[in-house]
């Protein structure tokens, strides 16, 4: 199965900590990962009850250190986007069609589970490659943060080993910024810029690419490049577009 690492971004209440230990060894989880946690005492570890080892074993980072390191990060969120156009919390998907996404991958999955009191905030979840969330009934929809981790535990728990190598975090990260890069090549308004590289996001993000079929959209964009840029440097000029011809009001 994918390596699987467990994140609580700025946990609030010690007891929800040694409680996400506990079920995440319930279901053969050890992995645990702290972002800026409060204070671990005697509580936290009462709660673990037999978990006091992955407690132990927690890694204290910070998030920029889970982005790096991650082939796939998944946010787990209760708010939800209604609509096409604000994509930065849509598509989302179950814990179950999550458990199909990567049930293939060899590489590292990191899932982002937010503070108690308000989740986690547009930055991280708009930096992350999949949303899950959790069917929960409209009268009381916000699920406890150690039930939570217990869900995505017991649906992801058991996953075979997977085989296809993804691209490694360095390597998205470089397509990433080729294709920002790209953006600007082709005037992409700036007011559309941060919507555009979330919905690539979303979209690539599901796609678990390889190494090589990040390679296959360089040099597609490269060849594309060429296009647009003379062999002496120079850009061309007679692009049809004009970027005065884009509704600034458009939300999408």
């Amino acid at each position: 199965m994918p390596r699987i690492r467990i994140v609580l971004v700025e946990p609030l209440y010690e007891g929800n900590v040694g409680f996400a230990a506990r079920v995440m060894k319930n279901f053969g989880f050890t992995e645990l990962v702290l972002i800026n946690p409060c204070p671990l005492t005697i509580e936290a570890y009462a709660r673990a009850s037999h978990a006091k080892d992955v407690l132990e074993q927690a890694v204290v980072t910070d998030l920029e250190e889970i982005f790096s390191t991650s082939n796939i990060v998944i946010a787990t969120t209760g708010a939800l986007s209604k609509s096409a156009c604000h994509p930065i919390r849509m598509p989302f998907y179950s814990p179950k069609e999550l458990r199909e996404m990567i049930a293939d991958i060899d590489g590292t999955i990191s899932i982002l589970f937010g503070r108690e009191n308000w989740g986690l905030n547009n930055d991280e979840v708009r930096r992350s490659d999949i949303i899950c969330t959790i069917p929960s009934s409209e009268i009381y929809p916000i699920v406890n943060l150690s039930h939570a981790v217990g869900i995505l535990c017991y649906e992801l728990a058991n996953i075979p080993k997977g085989e296809i190598a993804l691209a490694s975090p360095e390597e998205m990260t470089h397509l990433y910024a080729h294709i920002d890069e790209y953006l600007d090549l082709v005037d992409h308004p700036r007011f559309k810029r941060e919507s555009t590289m979330t919905l690539i996001r979303r979209i690539i993000g599901r796609c678990n690419l390889t190494w090589r079929e990040a390679t296959t959209i360089h040099g597609l964009l490269r060849r594309s490049e060429w296009r647009f840029v003379p062999r002496d440097g120079s850009p061309k000029t007679d692009s049809k577009y004009d970027p005065k011809d884009t509704d600034s009001n458009d939300p999408c």
